[in-house]
């Protein structure tokens, strides 16, 4: 790849929140490659699926070269072992986990961010000082928001907020979400677990990502946030900030995000 990218300054943090008693996010920021997984099932199997989520996808870190199909066969990998621990160990049926994430991909010779997820953990993107989500949520709410049933407000209140309709842990997995961006100087990105995306309004998020231009602060003050406005679950945020000045090489190739909506039944988070 020709374009070379400017400095990269990434922060984590996660909490196991106010409520809950064990935590089953699992996060991973390794090169290039930076990944949230929120297990479900229950403590011990949440965070199995999880971690093995995590830590499958982050060994595309290693890597000289990524495209986006390699991030998409290294999730169906990771659903793979889930469903194989599942098989040896009883006790785990029913795990899950969802995962989203984001990863620096070679299209067309040029470094592109290639954002991915399954399930409705989220990443936003910060450009420009203004925050959007760049991922889709794969719930029977999000689902009633898009056909303009209810207000992303509603959503939050919702009796089916917690049922996800994709998820690792199923045979057949479902569809990986891909997007594809070209990258730009002073842009952010928070990756996160929806116990963060449900106690902090995207409002919120993006003041917060405006006051600490530090990608460690910034992640250690997104999920204190979290916390603070209830913590009903684990609340994990990875922060990845592009520094520097831009490449002089062209990067307008292949830049038109790329999205599946269609979902499967629903599965209840625990």
């Amino acid at each position: 790849m020709t374009a070379v990218l400017p400095t990269i300054t990434v922060g984590l943090s996660t909490d196991v929140g106010r409520v809950r008693k064990h935590n089953e996010d699992s996060a991973r920021a390794e090169g290039t490659v930076f990944v949230v997984a929120d297990g479900m099932g229950g403590h011990a199997a949440g965070e199995v699926a999880s971690r093995i989520a995590a830590e499958s996808v982050v060994e595309l870190s290693s890597r000289p070269v990524l495209q986006v199909r390699d991030i998409v066969a290294q999730v169906a990998e990771a659903n793979r072992r889930i469903l194989e621990s599942a098989a040896r160990h009883p006790e785990q049926t029913g795990m899950g986990t969802t995962v989203a994430g984001l990863a620096v991909v070679s299209v067309g010779g040029q470094r592109h961010w290639a954002v991915f997820n399954i399930g409705d953990s989220r990443v936003y993107r910060l450009l420009d000082g203004a925050l959007n989500q760049v991922t889709v949520d794969h719930s029977e709410v999000w689902e009633l928001v898009e056909r303009g049933l209810i207000t992303p407000e509603e959503a939050h209140r919702h009796p089916a907020r917690n049922i996800v309709t994709r998820s690792l842990g199923r045979d057949p997995m479902g569809v990986v979400d891909t997007w594809v961006f070209p990258p730009y100087p002073g842009e952010v990105f928070v990756i996160c677990s929806d116990g963060l995306s449900n106690e902090l309004s995207q409002e919120r998020i993006e003041a917060i990502l405006l006051k600490h231009p530090d990608a460690e602060a910034a992640a250690e003050a997104l999920v204190a946030a979290a916390v603070e406005a209830g913590g009903h679950d684990n609340v994990t945020a990875i922060v990845v900030a592009l520094q520097g000045q831009e490449s002089d090489d062209d990067v307008d190739e292949d830049t038109t995000p790329r999205e599946t909506v269609n979902g499967s039944s629903g599965e209840s988070r625990s």
